[in-house]
């Protein structure tokens, strides 16, 4: 069984998209996904179906609505040991959605699920950076980025429990594609960025990650002009929006900018270690 998450809910088996249509199925097995392989309690089920006004039926509703999943993913009832299911080698385990005192679990090969792919990725990425390969980093962290088809579980309704993990895997997005683009920047590739960040900039300009990798591609493009500008916007959205100034970074920015500051050049050469974040204040 492969299941897909980083986008619209997709849950295949032997190559058959079999997603369950009902809304509440969704969320069940979008939850027992993301925690496969342990056991999600009953009460966080029910606090996630219906928060705070489950019905008087509940315990029967959430039993119904495993066997409903059971019937429709082809899961069994019983430990998903070692066996062989279509696509996977033996020894692989089989899918299967166990009852337990306090709770369900799903069993689950989890290399089949798109969200754990992209979690090895970001850690690989983070790892190839840290080691100075900024060219591997790079890839990695744009594989991993192109994994999603759009926000987590767009089509899935979301209470509280789902929420929390959209929140975060959201987050995770955001990071590794500033990874990425940090590690673009410090690959020389500034004149490549400018697009990708012009359009990040403006669809988030309080994120002040985002102005100022735009303002030191700008910069480094001899375009300092505009790069003040994506500052002069950058403060006055910051005290419109938030009622703040812009950060010690931004400042900071700002003013290399305007004294040309050799530390904002180009690395001389491909996988250069300079990095702006180095001499600005904190």
């Amino acid at each position: 069984m492969h299941v897909n998450l980083l986008g619209p809910l997709e849950v295949l088996r032997e190559g058959v998209l079999v997603t369950p249509s009902a809304p509440k199925l969704r969320q069940v097995i979008s939850l027992l996904v993301i925690r496969a392989n342990t056991v999600v309690r009953r009460d966080r089920l029910v606090d996630e179906l219906w928060d705070d006004d489950p019905p008087a039926s509940v315990v029967t509703t959430v039993q119904t609505y495993i066997y409903q999943l059971r019937k429709q993913l082809r899961l069994s009832p019983l430990d998903g040991g070692p066996g062989q299911d279509h696509g996977h080698r033996p020894g692989r385990l089989t899918p299967a959605l166990e009852t337990s005192p306090h709770g369900y679990q799903l069993k689950l090969d989890t290399t089949r699920v798109d969200l754990t792919r992209f979690e090895e990725l970001a850690v690989r990425g983070r790892i190839e950076a840290s080691a100075g390969d900024l060219a591997s980093a790079s890839r990695t962290f744009g594989d991993a980025a192109r994994m999603w088809r759009g926000p987590t579980l767009v089509d899935v309704p979301l209470g509280p429990v789902l929420q929390g993990e959209v929140l975060r895997l959201e987050e995770l997005r955001m990071n590794v594609l500033q990874q990425r683009l940090e590690a673009d920047l410090q690959l020389g590739r500034h004149q490549e960025l400018l697009g990708e960040l012009t359009r990040l900039a403006a669809d988030q300009p309080t994120n002040e990650s985002y102005q100022a990798m735009l303002m030191l591609a700008l910069h480094r493009s001899d375009r300092r002009a505009d790069a003040l500008r994506v500052y002069q916007r950058a403060r006055i959205v910051l005290a419109d929006r938030l009622g703040l100034d812009p950060s010690n970074r931004l400042q900071w920015l700002q003013q290399s900018v305007l004294a040309s500051d050799p530390s904002l050049d180009p690395p001389a050469r491909p996988g250069s270690r300079t990095v702006v974040r180095a001499k600005r204040p904190r």
